[in-house]
């Protein structure tokens, strides 16, 4: 299946919290912070386990209790259908384990 690169604008319109990144490859970001290190890391491994699934997998970071992710679809040379699924899971995993 051929992915294709969606319009930054349109898609940051369905994702609050989201920043675009531009550049050569575009991207969408977003910063986390949660209580600890225990929840930053819980919120990683869920993530994961969806990014191993789809394998699509986020550029992130963690520092404490910090999370940075940026997503984007290399093979398409931006943000796809498969960024914006991983951004809603993000979003909705954050919320249930206490992520701002």
């Amino acid at each position: 299946m051929t992915l294709q690169a969606l319009d930054l604008t349109e898609v940051l319109v369905g994702l609050p919290g989201w920043a675009a990144v531009p550049g050569d490859r575009p991207a969408i970001a977003r910063a986390l912070k949660f209580a600890d290190f225990n929840a930053a890391f819980a919120f990683m491994t869920a993530v994961a386990l969806l990014a191993d699934k789809m394998d699509h997998h986020p550029e992130w970071s963690n520092v404490y209790n910090r999370v940075d992710i940026l997503l984007t679809t290399h093979d398409a040379g931006g943000v796809t259908d498969n960024d914006i699924r991983m951004a809603r899971f993000i979003d909705e995993t954050a919320a249930r384990l206490g992520g701002q």
